[in-house]
């Protein structure tokens, strides 16, 4: 039964409907109020049975062992709870939109867009009886020393910067082929600035692929600081996939059809294709899920984490997942650790207990019955590296509200708890913003992100859409294996290096082969792979992605130029202009920008024109800055948004209310050698874990390392109970 809640809202919507006179769009009748909300009736009941579809397929699949690689990659980007009602309401807008558009088809064969058919009411009206409207509705905003952890009110003048379940910031318009929401390559031969788009498949073959065995290391930067990357771009954003895998006015199965209908979104095989001769077949790929912005029609993507360094893939992005991440079964302030297992004494992250995902890394070794770890952010046992992150900071969380306990005896949970995460939040803030940004940036730091002045309300922080792509470039700092070390960082027969595609979801090479700690050693002793222009991805990326669940492996080259196009990102030169950079009109000049004229002969035989370069690819083409692992448009990108994500943060550690003068001290001296330090059985670190270094001549005892003195927050407030002077 529908509560009385939705039904006021329901009769609120219906009576303020207006009665439209009929009007003409070009020939096209406006179309009238009843038949738009019978759309809406039929969509939501469309899109709740594709749902249910998807999920009865994805149980059956579990249990009889024949999970595919899409279903792999989706299970990255499930949405659940508050972002899966979000996300619900967006996909019954689309299916009207496609309702509607169906409709008129068969009245009228010219060309057009549905949303110029709708007035603003109209579209105002859609949002309302959707749910939509009501999801992102202002809140009130109470007076709080701590973040909230959806990251509202984090700007108390503009309560929705930042915060999740809201759609990805533009920084440029959206170029969708109708002007709506069809990806730029959908309709086969399409014109683009006077050229088709290439295949996605096709530009991965001709440009990113390379023998892995000519691969070159990094002389410079560690695995640890691609680890890094990863785990900084998961506390900042996710664009989930639609909960469906099947369109939803046809029922067709997106993963046993390359049918191009919403939501699929399948990338087709070019001629002579390296790894797959049938050319009808394709890699499927799923749109991610809508989102919207009041009023209008244009398609966005939902970014459904916060947009701020705040450790939301420690604490996680919504109230019902951090709630469900502490332990409350007493008053100490703790996160929730694994009540089965432990590593060598120390905490494993608790497992994840949530209906058929704790069944997927099952999936990997049946014989283990181990099921994923449960974090902040769904991707925790995606590879185990980043478990390995996710472990190390749960367990200093830990660690540092029993400090805590032990200097303010009379603190409550709730006390402990908020503090320990406001100095998560800080140190991570503190080792991306001095330690890591500056050897990913190089020369252009200082330009990019000057050092921090203030706070500015009028500054939203929102993870933009293109740096949600471009981000990505972290994919070609990766080697193909995943290294385990033990104590004096020596190789073990029982430990080999394993490779990358063999690890994905595998909970039990962590508990079963040696925990944490080998793993951490391999990211600290290891050197990441050097971007080079003729050595863009591994095919451990390329070819092998998720193959360890049968059929396709897929290719994560082609896959981030064909979510560009999802997202509607313009193409190279719209954000070289955004960046104030020069805009290549041919060979000529693109030869010039990128240094390497038979690239750049390669770019235009597939693209035609400089103009229409998927930016994923073009930006990681790009020669190196000095003293950086980013070209110039990634520098801009990706500086843009760290600079926003830190001046539009109310909590950011510097701004001085929010610690005291010792307490930042004491922050500024942690470093992420001292985490590992305090919460793994490893006695010998490098000093700085990012850049390359060689064991024993580049590491000293952990007694070297500047302990985490937290005795400034001994029985006094933090500097965020002072009441702000700018309020």
């Amino acid at each position: 039964m529908p509560s009385i809640k939705t039904l006021s809202c329901l009769l609120l919507v219906l009576g303020s409907l207006q009665i439209v006179t009929p009007s003409f769009y070009d020939g096209v009748e406006e179309l009238d109020n009843n038949f738009i909300l019978s759309s809406v009736q039929k969509a939501k009941k469309l899109v709740d049975t594709a749902y249910k579809r998807t999920r009865d397929i994805f149980k059956e699949r579990l249990k009889k062992g024949t999970l595919t690689p899409s279903d792999v990659m989706s299970y990255f980007k499930q949405p659940v709870a508050t972002s899966r009602n979000h996300i619900r309401a967006a996909d019954y807008i689309e299916a009207t939109f496609e309702l509607l558009t169906e409709n008129v088809k068969s009245i009228y064969s010219r060309p057009f867009n549905i949303s110029d058919l709708l007035t603003a009411n109209q579209l105002d009206m859609l949002h309302k009886v959707s749910g939509y409207a009501f999801l992102h509705l202002p809140k009130k905003c109470p007076q709080s020393r701590y973040r909230t952890f959806t990251g509202e009110c984090n700007n108390r003048r503009f309560p929705n910067f930042g915060v999740s379940n809201r759609p990805y910031t533009r920084l440029l318009p959206a170029q969708y082929e109708d002007g709506r929401g069809l990806p730029q390559g959908w309709t086969e031969n399409q014109r683009i600035n006077g050229f088709p788009l290439p295949l996605a498949r096709a530009v991965s073959n001709q440009i990113i692929r390379f023998p892995e065995r000519e691969q070159t290391l990094d002389n410079q930067r560690s695995l640890m600081f691609m680890q890094w990357g990863q785990w900084i771009d998961h506390d900042l954003d996710l664009a989930p996939e639609t909960p469906s895998r099947s369109t939803f006015l046809r029922g067709i199965d997106c993963d046993h059809s390359c049918a191009r209908e919403l939501p699929c979104f399948p990338l087709r095989i070019p001629p002579n294709d390296p790894r797959i001769s049938n050319r009808s077949d394709c890699i499927p790929l799923f749109r991610s899920s809508p989102a919207f912005q009041q009023g209008s029609p244009i398609r966005e993507q939902m970014n459904i984490l916060t947009s701020y360094v705040d450790a939301s893939q420690v604490y996680g992005s919504t109230n019902e997942l951090a709630n469900r991440l502490r332990d409350r079964t007493n008053q100490r302030g703790l996160m929730a650790i694994n009540n089965r297992f432990n590593d060598n004494g120390r905490a494993y992250l608790p497992f994840s207990t949530s209906g058929i995902e704790e069944d997927f890394c099952l999936q990997t070794n049946r014989t283990s019955g181990l099921p994923c770890f449960l974090a902040g952010d769904g991707r925790v046992s995606e590879q185990p590296g980043l478990t390995a992150f996710h472990t190390l900071f749960v367990r200093e969380h830990n660690r540092i509200a029993t400090v805590l306990r032990r200097l303010n005896p009379t603190w409550n949970g709730e006390r402990l708890f908020q503090e320990s995460r406001k100095i998560i939040g800080a140190i991570t803030q503190k080792i991306n913003y001095k330690d890591w940004l500056p050897l990913l940036l190089g020369s252009s730091m200082s330009r990019m992100v000057p050092p921090y002045s203030s706070y500015n309300e009028t500054v939203n922080p929102g993870a933009s859409n293109v740096f949600s792509l471009v981000f990505r470039m972290g994919h070609t700092m990766i080697q193909p294996f995943i290294y385990r070390l033990v104590d004096g960082y020596r190789t073990s027969r029982n430990l080999p290096p394993v490779p990358l595609h063999l690890t994905f979801f595998n909970t039990w090479r962590v508990v079963r082969e040696g925990g944490v700690d080998p793993l951490l050693r391999g990211l600290m002793a290891n050197r990441a792979k050097l971007n080079r222009q003729n050595q863009i991805l591994v095919d451990e990326l390329r070819e092998h992605l998720f193959e360890l669940f049968k059929r396709l492996g897929l290719d994560l080259g082609a896959i981030n130029m064909q979510r560009g196009r999802d997202h509607g990102l313009p193409g190279y030169n719209a954000w070289r202009r955004l960046c104030g950079l020069s805009q290549p009109r041919n060979v000529t000049e693109l030869a010039q920008v990128l240094r390497n004229k038979p690239l750049a002969e390669k770019f235009i035989s597939l693209y035609g024109t400089p103009q229409n370069i998927d930016i994923w690819v073009a930006a990681v083409a790009e020669p190196l800055l000095p003293n950086a692992r980013v070209g110039e448009v990634l520098a801009c990108l990706i500086g843009n948004q760290f600079r926003r994500t830190r001046d539009g943060d109310r909590f950011y550690y510097e701004r001085h209310t929010e610690f005291t003068a010792a307490q930042r001290r004491a922050i500024e001296r942690v470093t992420m050698s001292r985490i590992i330090c305090d919460n793994t059985a490893i006695t010998q670190v490098p000093k700085n874990v990012f850049v390359a270094n060689t064991y024993p001549r580049d590491f000293v005892n952990c007694s070297k390392i500047s302990a985490f003195d937290l005795s400034p927050w001994r029985r006094r407030n933090s500097g965020s109970e002072v009441e702000d002077p700018e309020e």
